[in-house]
Order: C-alpha cells, then sequence, then structure tokens
C-alpha cells in the first residue's frame, strides 16, 4: 500500500477541521509535518482530494468518498491497537446529548460506562439537535442521542424511547387553579420556550402548528433550569420534558397543564453516520442505553435518583 494511517490521520482532521494548521493542532503535530503528510497521501495517490480557497481546505467530491472509509479503517486500527496492547478495545468513545438527554440520562450512563471501562477515553457533548446532527455528519461524533426526528439520507436513526413534553407554569398563574388549558387559553399567554434548532422547540412549533394566532414567545432560552426558573417567576408558562420537571411537580414548585388540543409525544434516538464503523465501545454503549430503560414506556418514568 503505497498510503499510510498517519496520512489518512491527517486527511480526516483537514477533512473536519478545512484547515491544516487546526489540524496539525489537534493531531499535536506540527503544521509543516501535517502539510507534508497531506501532499504526500496525494502525490501518491495522483489526486486531489480538497478544494483551496486560500487557506480553507473543502472536500472535492473524491475526498468525499474517502472520508467514511478513512474514518472506518482508522476506528478499526486503534481496536487492533488496543488489543495488541492488550487492552479490551474501548479505545474511545465521544458522544454527543441534546439537552434533556444529556443532563438527565447521559451523564449518568457515561458515568456507569467509564466505571465499567476505564481504559477508555470518553467525552461527552450536550448541544441542540441540530448541532449534534451537523458533528455525527462530520464524524465529530460517535453517537447522537437526540430529541425528536432527523432526515438525512446519511444518518441512520434508531428510536430509543418515547418522551413526553408538557405545558407548565406557576402555582401562582391563573391556569395553575383548574390545571388544564385550551387552544384559545393557551395562545392568549406569554411563553418561555426552548431556542429554535432544539428538539424540544421543533416538537412544540408542530404541536402548536394548528393555531390561528401567532404566539407571544416572551423568551427564548438554551437551558431548561433557566426556563424553570423564569416560569416561576411568573414571566411566562413554558413547555418541556415531563422529565425534566419530574421533581418540580413534586415539590410543588411548578403545575403541569393538561392540554387535550395538542400531541406533545416524541422519541429519544439514537444516529450515527450510516458510513460509521461501529466500534465495540459504540455497541455496548447502545447495549446500556437500551437496559437503562427496559420496560419502561416513557422517560419520566426512568428510575433515576433526585436532580436536586
Amino acid at each position: 500500500m503505497r498510503f499510510t494511517l498517519r496520512q489518512l490521520q491527517v486527511f480526516a482532521a483537514v477533512a473536519r477541521q478545512e484547515s491544516v494548521s487546526r489540524a496539525a493542532e489537534s493531531l499535536a503535530l506540527s503544521q509543516s509535518a501535517a502539510s507534508t503528510s497531506l501532499a504526500e497521501l496525494e502525490r501518491q495517490s495522483g489526486c486531489l482530494l480538497f478544494d483551496r480557497a486560500g487557506k480553507r481546505l473543502s472536500l472535492n467530491a473524491l475526498g468525499s468518498q474517502l472520508l467514511p472509509k478513512a474514518v472506518s479503517l482508522l476506528d478499526q486500527a486503534r481496536e487492533i491497537e488496543d488489543l495488541l496492547n492488550g487492552k479490551s478495545g474501548y479505545g474511545s468513545l465521544v458522544v454527543g446529548a441534546t439537552l434533556t438527554i444529556g443532563n438527565y440520562l447521559a451523564t449518568r450512563l457515561i458515568g456507569e460506562f467509564m466505571q465499567r471501562h476505564p481504559e477508555c477515553q470518553v467525552k461527552l457533548q450536550v448541544q441542540n439537535t441540530a448541532h449534534i446532527v451537523q458533528q455525527i455528519l462530520h464524524y465529530e461524533l460517535d453517537l447522537g442521542l437526540i430529541e425528536g426526528d432527523c432526515n438525512h439520507d446519511e444518518v441512520e436513526m434508531q428510536h430509543w424511547i418515547e418522551d413526553e413534553l408538557v405545558v407548565f407554569c406557576s402555582p401562582r398563574h391563573p391556569l395553575a387553579k383548574q390545571g388544564k388549558a385550551s387552544l384559545d387559553e393557551l395562545t392568549g399567554e406569554a411563553w418561555i420556550l426552548r431556542e429554535q434548532g432544539s428538539g424540544t422547540r421543533l416538537t412544540f412549533d408542530q404541536a402548536m402548528r394548528h393555531c390561528r394566532s401567532r404566539l407571544d414567545v416572551r423568551l427564548e432560552l438554551e437551558h431548561t433550569e433557566a426556563i424553570t426558573r423564569a416560569v416561576e417567576s411568573g414571566l411566562g408558562i413554558g413547555c418541556i420534558s415531563r422529565l425534566a420537571l419530574r421533581d418540580a411537580f413534586l415539590r410543588g414548585s411548578l403545575v403541569p397543564l393538561e392540554t387535550p388540543e395538542i400531541d406533545l409525544s416524541r422519541q429519544f434516538s439514537f444516529i450515527w453516520h450510516r458510513q460509521k464503523y461501529q466500534t465495540a465501545a459504540m455497541a455496548e454503549f447502545l447495549d446500556q442505553c437500551r437496559t437503562m430503560t427496559a420496560g419502561v414506556s416513557r422517560s419520566h418514568e426512568i428510575d433515576l435518583p433526585p436532580f436536586a
């Protein structure tokens, strides 16, 4: 073979970073070493893999075909290296999770996984759904745990467990006494919602798509705790996962509102790149997730310690 694993490693890093200097930094190489490695790969193959625009490099058609094969080969090479070094084959795992899953489920799952496999380098990144999908497409994550759907040809998606959004308010709010709200009543309220691009906001917008009046969205926030605090303060009503509100409802600091006219159910799902090699660490982590939710129909029914 005329190429080396190091050359493929540099190629994959440049493809992700779209810059030789940033790729070199991520690999702890000098810029000249990374440039030489990439140039040698293109020279040996007789093909250009990137379109150059100044210092920015973007994959051309051939480079786009090569990237998933290179990433898969590098993943397998790492497993071989671990086995030859007497390790279990769980070299690394990079998981991306959306906010609700990341804060209430993924941290526990990651902790248990690391206890079983202390030799494995595990990273968890918490972002909104749109960002997680983009990271999966660029091979920056091994797995994504998302809220809602992902309709992308290059992304494999498997449903995990059903989740339910719930409209809620302060116990001092006028709607709290009746415990439910019609669509007309909901449209007349001020709302505290998640930001555009989040799975929670997408589910909410779909549920309210038949609403004739434009909603009064007072605040858009990226964190569920900020939303609950704003609603507790009487700034408006909100809508997030019942999982995130479980303890607040038990304490009585927030009150759920039944909304029979709108469907707020959704799915938590696993996603990964269709051409990504599934490592042993990925397979075991998926099994661990499914074990956690075995026999449970909805996320808020999972046996979890108090969130405090």
